[in-house]
């Protein structure tokens, strides 16, 4: 039997391999929306921001990782507390994405106009 070599990978490869999150799988779960609608007004602890939800600190302080790796929201140290603020700059890649299959709904909207409006007739 013949031994397959395969290259061997570091870990500091590997962790410069692994990309951050980005928007799309940042904004994918439910509490993650729910805390950016949050901060988008306000900076916030994460004290207050854990009160709002049903889940862990340490839940809480993982979804809110996520949205930093994606640039969704910015923390600051002030003394011993940790700040959060929304950022929508990277948003920007939602609206392009959902902008190119706009062309479609309005086919479709204005197709089944068409329909209806020939059904009344």
């Amino acid at each position: 039997m013949s031994k397959r070599s395969f290259p061997r990978t570091s870990r500091l490869e590997l962790a410069a391999s692994e990309s951050k999150h980005d928007v799309f799988q940042a904004i994918a779960d439910p509490t993650r929306r729910k805390i950016l609608r949050l901060l988008a007004d306000k900076e916030m602890p994460i004290a207050s921001i854990v009160e709002r939800f049903p889940i862990s600190r340490t839940a809480v302080n993982k979804h809110l990782q996520v949205l930093s790796d994606a640039g969704l929201v910015s923390r600051r140290r002030i003394g011993r507390e940790t700040r959060y603020k929304a950022q929508p700059q990277p948003l920007a890649k939602v609206k392009q994405w959902l902008a190119f299959f706009e062309q479609y709904w309005d086919e479709k909207l204005s197709a089944l106009k068409d329909y209806v409006e020939c059904e009344d007739e």
